[in-house]
């Protein structure tokens, strides 16, 4: 073992201060919805705010809903309109810290030992300090966003938390907190400037208080009619007018039914291309029944819309924006 176990380590300097490649935070909550129209996502005021004193304070944002509703677009979004690198860490069941924060290169470790012995190196404290240095440091995705660049300290996407374990929550506590990490073998390794964090959570689990304390959270909710609208009209402009506003009101109707799971709004926009790329102009009880799995993505839900109930609620969308 090294004996600078307790050496804090800075992460890499870089000039951060290029006004070209670092837009300015936003000043505002309206500045921050523009920011974020500026990249088509149409954005409620509440979660413009909880973006807003994310980045003002530079607190960590936690953002929770159902699947398909935007919550990932949002680190995307924000990395595009500021200019800054995105480092996503995919979360999933058994992840550990060498695939989310950092390993060590062990082959080039042991043909560093190798040579050594071959040249007759016998100071091994010497030569275990060497080995355990940065050279031989993978970077995964945590350690990676400690690293600023000439944009500026990066987004952070830490994607579906729920999927991970709870001991690995208890490790993101450093993070999150104090925007360092601590390598045993090499000391703590801290930001210069504490990246941009976007947390999300699909609900599968809930996630423990520790982590939410930390950070600012919202949950992201399915968007009223007016606003899915608007964001189709946005993300899909191709659309046929009459297509997009049938297609809104089927879908707004069936987040009120008992299904297994509601279709989000990544859904509205894959069944809307669909229907596009059938060359739909409106709806039919039989283009409906067609392309319901680009919809709805369980089997006992589409036996369920599909056939008489789908029919029952074409005719009722359809008599509403006859009547406007």
């Amino acid at each position: 073992m090294s004996s600078n176990t307790q050496r804090p380590v800075k992460a890499a300097a870089v000039n951060t201060h290029s006004d070209a490649l670092n837009p300015a935070l936003p000043q505002s909550i309206d500045a921050t919805m523009a920011l974020l129209a500026g990249a088509d996502y149409v954005a409620e005021r509440s979660l413009a705010t909880a973006v807003f004193l994310s980045l003002r304070m530079g607190r960590p944002l936690f953002l929770e809903g159902e699947a398909g509703v935007g919550k990932t677009e949002i680190a995307k979004v924000l990395a595009s309109t500021l200019g800054r690198r995105l480092v996503r860490l995919q979360c999933y069941e058994g992840l550990d810290i060498a695939q989310a924060a950092y390993e060590w290169n062990y082959p080039r470790q042991m043909i560093e030992i190798r040579l050594a012995e071959a040249e007759g190196a016998k100071n091994r404290e010497a030569l275990t300090q060497d080995i355990f240095s940065e050279k031989f440091l993978i970077r995964r995705p945590l350690l990676q966003a400690l690293q600023p660049d000439v944009a500026g300290p990066p987004v952070l996407l830490i994607d579906e938390l729920d999927r991970t374990d709870e001991p690995f929550e208890a490790y993101l506590l450093e993070v999150l907190s104090d925007f360092q990490l601590t390598i045993p073998e090499l000391g703590t390794i801290k930001a210069e400037q504490p990246p941009i964090v976007i947390l999300t959570s699909n609900r599968t689990r809930e996630i423990h208080d520790a982590i939410k304390r930390r950070c600012f959270y919202h949950w992201v909710d399915y968007p009223d009619a007016e606003r899915e609208l608007a964001i189709l009209r946005r993300k899909a402009p191709g659309v046929a007018e009459r297509l997009s506003q049938e297609v809104v009101a089927f879908v707004q109707r069936l987040r009120k039914m008992d299904l297994f799971k509601l279709p989000g709004v990544a859904e509205t926009l894959d069944w809307s291309k669909a229907l596009t790329a059938l060359d739909a102009i409106a709806l039919s009880p039989q283009t409906v029944n067609d392309t319901l799995g680009t919809l709805l993505k369980y089997q006992d839900d589409i036996a369920r819309v599909r056939g008489t109930e789908a029919e029952r609620i074409l005719s009722e969308v359809q008599a509403e924006l006859n009547a406007r």
